[in-house]
């Protein structure tokens, strides 16, 4: 492999992700490297470059709920109760946690502007009921990001991603499947959220990649990659066809957003045939993409109780397979939903608008369901992302 064209501090950090077996992408000589796009840097300097192995501690990225923070909680929920609100109208006003709230200002900061994740742990499934474990999730939430995006056409706000093999179309969907999932991000939402109810008996856990470390990988060694990433012919089947960019950098930030279901297709979900395929090229682009993902990867073994953010506009999720046991407490089942800060929300590139309004933006219907509902809540689309 080539020398690596870039300074030593860059050179050191992805000398291991590139020396790494799954990486198999020989870097170009200086000599036949491509300039970056007009205006993308040669390197990311940023909190939000990390690799897994910068997190051995789990302090740095988990918030662990002290007693007093717990009863705090507890009188949140009892006023909020008081004031006779449905659950969804919650917000830091209304859900006063005179301690707890700096901490979880703090890390909305980070989620936003620092490493771009984190989880909050502490809370006791048994402890609540369904329903105040919800406004509770939704209230601890509101000090992140307070707007609260809707997931699908049907405007169901609460997501339910439960292993379901009642039919093979439900069975093969990346949300009610068991399988193991490559590396993506969401649709729209500048922060996806999830509470853990309930966790598998082996497997689950959630797996994350930092996009600004794919782009430093890449921009020293492909950065040919880099210029196919951030052309705008991208043929994306979902949620609507459009081409547009894989990559984007703009106001000093770099933006990912793409799925390889919504590119590639895939056996359960057939791309349709009248769209364009993919370039050699742009296979090639999203191979090196999940390559340097697993390379660099952090794995958190998440508990039940558990709330999860990460930054949806920079850190690229996915999830190992995992096997369900017979108890309902060892039945995966997370509840995820997808977030704006108004005042933390980063410019939205104009090719991902429509999604973004779509999400947060658009008057329509609103579900709040608390339990997994029949098929025909959650659209179980021919091409997921």
């Amino acid at each position: 492999m080539s020398s690596v064209n870039s300074g030593p501090v860059l050179a050191a950090a992805i000398a291991p992700i590139v020396g790494n077996n799954g990486f198999p992408f020989a870097a170009a000589t200086n000599a036949e490297a491509p300039a970056l796009p007009s205006g993308f840097p040669s390197e990311l300097r940023s909190k939000l470059a990390w690799t897994g192995a910068d997190f051995a501690d789990e302090s740095k990225y988990i918030l662990h709920l002290t007693d007093t923070d717990l009863a705090e909680v507890k009188q949140a929920i009892a006023e909020y109760k008081s004031l006779d609100q449905d659950g969804y109208l919650v917000e830091p006003n209304t859900f006063q946690l005179p301690t707890l709230g700096s901490k979880l200002r703090a890390l909305g900061q980070d989620v936003h502007f620092g490493k771009g994740f984190g989880v909050i742990r502490g809370l006791d499934r048994a402890a609540f009921s369904l329903e105040d474990l919800t406004l509770t999730y939704m209230g601890l939430q509101s000090y992140i990001a307070e707007q609260r995006g809707r997931q699908d056409k049907r405007g169901n706000m609460l997501v339910h991603i439960v292993a379901d093999n009642s039919t093979k179309q439900a069975a093969e969907h990346h949300r009610h499947s068991n399988k193991s999932i490559t590396f993506h991000n969401e649709e729209a939402g500048d922060i996806v959220s999830w509470l853990t109810r309930s966790t598998a008996a082996t497997g689950g856990k959630c797996i994350i990649a930092s996009a600004y470390t794919i782009y430093n990988v890449l921009a020293a060694t492909r950065p040919e990659l880099i210029r196919t990433l951030a052309r705008s012919d991208w043929p994306f089947s979902m949620p609507r066809f459009q081409c547009r960019p894989v990559i984007f950098y703009e106001d000093s930030k770099l933006i990912m957003n793409f799925g390889r279901a919504a590119l590639l297709g895939n056996q359960a979900h057939p791309r349709p045939q009248h769209l364009p395929s993919l370039t050699a090229r742009q296979v090639e682009a999203l191979d090196a993409i999940e390559a340097i993902a697993k390379a660099s990867q952090m794995e958190i073994q998440t508990q039940a109780g558990d709330i999860h953010f990460i930054n949806n506009l920079a850190v690229l999720h996915r999830r190992e397979g995992f096997v369900n046991g017979e108890d309902a407490s060892t039945k995966r089942h997370l509840v995820r939903m997808r977030l704006r800060s108004t005042e933390h929300g980063w410019p939205i590139p104009k090719e991902l608008t429509q999604a973004w309004d779509e999400a947060f933006k658009n008057k329509g219907i609103k579900h709040w369901h608390l339990e997994p509902m029949p098929a025909y809540y959650f659209p179980l689309r021919r091409q997921p992302n």
